[in-house]
């Protein structure tokens, strides 16, 4: 048994206020977060938009795991494990693919039904009824211990048993909620592709970052800063970019993060942008105004449009920008090793400059060709390098704690606030140890 490998010693790596450095640079630990942690938690799969049609398949990862969802006959979808069950080939290649009225073994020919059971296997004769039905591949492709279709958002549980997801997203799922309803016609579509990014770092890294309102008017003064210094040169009268409205706020003062406001919630979710954030002030686009008042009426348009969050992250590894629909995915691929997927949505109904503001978004601040993008790349493997010092072995997140915060399910607070990354770290001990004999309580 590893160093790690029992619910006390993985407890012992979170303090109140500070993180042991072995939770992002041991690769034990890593190893252990993809046999429990993505386990235990409700992990985001992809989107219905993705397989609209029978057969249609999409595969993707799940911590370590290789899973596929797929538009079952019924118009369902299911999420599979991605392994047949004869010699363990991995059935449907990464992304999207039409499998047709049933998946097929590339190798033997084994096929199975939209919904894992088996179908067909060639030369039959040469198995013995009673001795292949008490087999594991008789039962056909493993499904996850539970799927949950929530307004086309896709999330699955490997573990057969566990948190529910109600219980496990709670309100959370009001960002979602209000992501959908920028549409008039309350759909997203995933469009605009997906931009690959790949991060020398720990994955936790990157979700921690998502609610760091202290470090982007020192990481992007390059940039962004630059951005706003070239457009504050320009002549008087000269229309403002779509891309200067994009960078610009990215530099506003600490007092601007500082109100904006954060909010917690139980399970290791969070967003900061209560009551303001970097995209507030946006300019107005033609048209959309009077769709949604048609769709929901001005009081209800005026909330949904009203609610600004910033980035919310859904433990463990999604972050979602409601008012720009997009989402980032932080694949783990090792300790020190993460891909990130960004991902645009198409609000379904609505004129089409804001997908233009989505994908301008996306390219500027998440592509690999990025200009915002680079400066968090640049600090986050400068910390992955640093924590292989033994000159110290804890992270501090002590900014505004105050005792007694874990026992509060929900809570809203100065938008410097690190009480979301201490909100994380808990929900890490909790599910990391849920499996577990002695099983720990964060």
């Amino acid at each position: 048994m590893g160093r790690y490998e029992n619910a006390a010693a993985l407890a012992a790596l979170v303090r109140d206020t500070e993180v042991h450095r072995d939770c992002y640079a041991d690769a034990e630990v890593f190893d252990l977060e993809m046999k429990h942690l993505f386990a235990n938690t409700w992990v985001y799969v992809g989107h219905a938009s993705q397989v609209p049609k029978v057969g249609d398949t999409y595969a993707t990862s799940v911590g370590d795991q290789p899973v596929f969802m797929v538009r079952h006959a019924d118009g369902s979808v299911r999420v599979l494990h991605n392994r047949c069950p004869h010699k363990g080939v991995r059935l449907v290649q990464e992304g999207c693919a039409h499998a047709g009225k049933f998946i097929r073994c590339p190798y033997h020919a084994w096929t199975f039904r939209t919904d894992g059971s088996l179908l067909a296997v060639p030369l039959k004769q040469g198995y013995d009824p009673q001795c292949f039905g008490a087999t594991e591949a008789a039962a056909g492709l493993a499904p996850v211990g539970e799927a949950r279709v929530y307004r086309d958002f896709v999330f699955c549980r490997l573990n057969p048993v566990g948190i529910g997801f109600e219980e496990f997203f709670g309100d959370s799922l009001s960002t979602l909620d209000n992501m959908v309803d920028r549409s008039p016609e309350g759909r997203l579509e995933v469009a605009g592709g997906v931009l690959r990014y790949m991060h020398r770092c720990n994955w936790k890294m990157l979700v921690d970052n998502q609610t760091d309102t202290c470090h982007p008017m020192v990481a992007h003064e390059s940039s962004a800063g630059t951005a706003v210094r070239v457009w504050n040169e320009a002549p008087e009268g000269t229309p403002k970019p779509m891309a200067v409205e994009l960078f610009a706020p990215f530099v506003n003062p600490y007092a601007f993060f500082e109100g904006m406001g954060i909010r917690v919630w139980a399970n290791g979710h969070g967003h900061t942008g209560v009551s303001d954030s970097l995209h507030a002030a946006y300019s107005p686009v033609p048209g959309y105004w009077d769709s949604m008042v048609a769709a929901y009426g001005e009081q209800r348009a005026h909330a949904i449009l009203g609610d600004v969050r910033h980035n919310t992250v859904y433990f463990p590894n999604i972050m979602v920008k409601g008012p720009v629909q997009t989402l980032r995915l932080f694949k783990p691929l090792a300790v020190d090793r993460t891909l990130v997927e960004s991902w645009t949505f198409r609000l379904v109904g609505a004129p089409d400059l804001l997908l233009e503001r989505t994908l301008m978004y996306n390219r500027l601040i998440n592509a690999p060709t990025s200009v915002v993008g680079h400066d968090d790349l640049e600090v986050y493997e400068r910390a992955q390098q640093g924590l292989a010092s033994r000159a110290r072995d804890w992270l501090n997140l002590a900014r505004l704690y105050e005792p007694g915060e874990q026992e509060r399910t929900v809570a809203v607070t100065n938008g410097t606030n690190e009480l979301q990354m201490r909100n994380q770290m808990r929900a890490w001990v909790r599910f990391m140890t849920a499996d577990m004999p002695e099983g720990v309580a964060a």
